[in-house]
């Protein structure tokens, strides 16, 4: 049996609670991955990092982990409503391409993207588009317990009889009556009974490209119903944890609930987890707000909002700096900040090898390990574990300068363990392995000339001359000019 005392924010019961998979030593964890119809940016950062550090510690507690994580390449139509027009068909109609076109193109980009920020590949990675049967079947399910209609072709989940047989809004809070009372008329909801009933199947339009045969109309899947159809297929009728951003808690996730609940006879998840948004000036990030950076522009650079490129480990670094519940704001500065503090923890690093074993121990690194964990388990505090390799960092550079000794087995334990959270856990690449050695090495002189700024600011002429006199004698050139310095190699 593992021993864990990991305990985790349910959103369900909105407290945390002890994790306790439903089959001994074995996780199911399904996680909403992105509707593939532009370039990945921030936004698909978050959920990716924050999910993959979830995959890493329960693998690396012990425990078999099936995670699952799908593309949705139909269905998901503009505004997340159950009116207008598919995202990725809209793509493939100004693009003039087959919407698996834009679908493969896209995904392919999201996988290059998720592949430079260290993401692992989830277990299965199941496309709404594959899985038309088993949504049909579903409907077909909900459609015979009686919490289904057909409208013009259309299937709709009856919201109202399952508020009044199971009660609606136990995830997200929502009130029913309230929600009525405060819906607008929109076009298309005269096929509904109620405002709030969402589409299950979605009769096609003569001009919708994206189509099946079903047995109620040519059409195709609602955007809720894919994600209860393939977690029930991959995970079974119950499983341990559904993710997914915050964004997605309603209406998404609360007609997950619904579908569920009917379809399998059970309120299907145990655990509910849901990570924050990154925000730009207090704003949510995404596609449908126009206020995105991609990926690749913070990998480049390329953006008028970034000063200059920031490495991908930068970004896994920055959001991995918040805990995943809470909201982070871009700002250069704080990806600054965040460079400075992961070439920190590199640098460190770098001198392990050359650490030598002193008789005595000035720190318990037992002690310093336990607190690793305690902050792991406490709900995947990432910020708390960061804080404690910080912490290791004062070790490490004491032990190097003389000024404290570690036993060998003290020596040992933390050089097996930094490596350990700093890289299998919080999925930092290692400096060497990283494509971007010469991106590391950027951070590293960027903090250098940082330092060198501030020692100039306060008129500190000594420390900056020197600073630029032993990079000039390691064959490094310093070019200071009126917007800061920049450096090149002789």
């Amino acid at each position: 049996m593992i021993d864990n005392n990991l305990v985790i924010f349910n959103t369900l019961s909105k407290q945390k609670v002890t994790f306790v998979p439903l089959h001994e030593g074995r996780v199911g964890l399904y996680v909403c991955g992105p509707t593939v119809y532009g370039d990945p940016h921030l936004g698909h950062a978050r959920p990716a990092v924050t999910f993959d550090l979830v995959f890493r510690y329960l693998q690396h507690l012990g425990y078999k982990v099936r995670y699952v994580r799908n593309i949705t390449d139909v269905g998901h139509l503009e505004h997340d409503a159950d009116e207008g027009e598919d995202k990725i068909a809209k793509k493939a109609r100004l693009e003039q391409l087959e919407p698996m076109e834009v679908a493969q193109y896209y995904m392919d980009r999201y996988h290059d993207a998720m592949d430079a920020l260290n993401v692992k590949r989830p277990s299965i990675e199941p496309r709404a588009s594959g899985h038309i049967i088993e949504q049909i079947e579903m409907v077909q399910r909900i459609l015979d317990k009686g919490y289904a209609y057909v409208s013009n072709g259309s299937v709709y989940f009856d919201v109202a009889k399952f508020d009044k047989d199971f009660g609606y809004g136990k995830l997200s809070g929502r009130v029913l009556d309230e929600m009525i009372s405060n819906t607008r008329e929109l076009d298309g909801q005269d096929e509904k009974r109620h405002p709030a009933d969402f589409a299950l199947w979605k009769k096609a339009a003569p001009e919708h490209i994206m189509r099946w045969p079903s047995p109620w109309s040519d059409g195709f899947p609602g955007w809720h119903i894919e994600c209860t159809a393939m977690s029930t297929k991959y995970l079974g009728e119950h499983f341990d944890i559904h993710g997914g951003g915050i964004d997605l808690l309603f209406p998404h996730h609360e007609s997950e609930v619904c579908q569920s609940t009917v379809a399998n006879g059970k309120q299907s998840v145990k655990y509910w987890m849901h990570n924050n948004m990154i925000t730009i000036n207090g704003q949510k990030m995404g596609k449908s707000l126009g206020n995105f950076i991609t990926l690749e522009q913070f990998f480049t650079g390329d953006h008028p909002q970034l000063e200059r490129a920031y490495s991908p480990m930068v970004i896994r670094f920055f959001v991995l700096q918040a805990h995943y519940r809470g909201t982070v704001d871009f700002s250069n500065e704080a990806l600054q900040a965040a460079e400075k503090g992961m070439a920190k923890l590199y640098a460190a690093e770098a001198l392990l090898p050359k650490l030598k074993a002193g008789a005595t121990s000035a720190e318990n690194i037992q002690d310093w390990v336990k607190r690793c964990y305690e902050a792991m388990d406490d709900d995947f505090n990432s910020p708390k574990l960061i804080a404690e390799l910080f912490d290791a960092t004062r070790i490490i550079n004491s032990v190097h300068d003389g000024k404290m000794t570690l036993t060998a087995e003290d020596l040992d334990m933390l050089k097996k363990y930094y490596h350990i959270f700093y890289h299998e856990i919080l999925g930092m690449k290692e400096a060497l392995q990283q494509n971007d050695n010469a991106a590391l090495i950027d951070q590293l002189m960027n903090m250098i000339l940082d330092i060198r700024q501030d020692a100039k600011a306060a008129k500190n002429w000594a420390v900056a001359d020197a600073i630029r006199n032993k990079l000039h004698e390691a064959g490094v050139q310093i070019k200071d000019a009126k917007d800061g310095a920049t450096w090149e190699l002789l």
